[in-house]
């Protein structure tokens, strides 16, 4: 049975690397905060829970945050180790997101691949291939028009803002010479 999202060589994958491979987050990515940071790369967006949060409200008015609610299901049902509990989520996914009465039903290809009896012997992995494709839906459709939205402009205007008016990016000398300057 598997425990976690492991590569071929059993190490724990990333985000990133589970999600696609072209572009995925780099190291210079991880240096970046806020709104800079979202606007680099989806992965970064996910893995931060304010990023979330402004990422789910825009798609609530877009009427589709059942995808984000679908993937971050999904990555919550990799964590689960305990047999029964896996199962509980594992139905509770399919019942949620993918049958035809589902509340929120999310709309990929080989959903109906997955059945009941799939559901009685779960394991992290099994929706792997429907979360990828979500990621990908929300990678080139809503996650850049969120980026274009007026919301995130916005919110990068007052985090500029913010930074410009703490003195945030500026070095000491550059600083002591917008103010000795002025």
């Amino acid at each position: 049975m598997f425990t976690r999202a492991v590569g071929r060589l059993g190490r724990k994958r990333p985000p990133s690397e589970i999600h696609n491979n072209e572009g995925s987050s780099n190291v210079q990515d991880q240096n970046l905060e806020g709104t800079q940071s979202w606007a680099a790369s989806l992965d970064n967006l996910l893995q931060d829970p304010a990023g979330v949060a402004e990422f789910t409200d825009f798609l609530k008015k877009e009427f589709s945050e059942e995808n984000l609610l679908f993937w971050l299901a999904c990555e919550d049902f990799k964590k689960i180790e305990d047999q029964e509990e896996m199962q509980s989520k594992a139905k509770h996914i399919y019942r949620t997101f993918l049958c035809s009465k589902a509340t929120s039903q999310v709309n990929v290809e080989g959903q109906c691949e997955v059945r009941e009896q799939m559901l009685k012997q779960p394991h992290p992995l099994m929706f792997e291939k429907l979360q990828e494709q979500i990621f990908k839906l929300m990678k080139y459709d809503s996650y850049r028009r969120f980026l274009k939205s007026e919301k995130f402009q916005k919110l990068r205007t007052s985090e500029e803002e913010l930074r410009v008016a703490s003195g945030a990016g500026e070095s000491t000398p550059k600083r002591a010479s917008r103010i000795y300057n002025t």
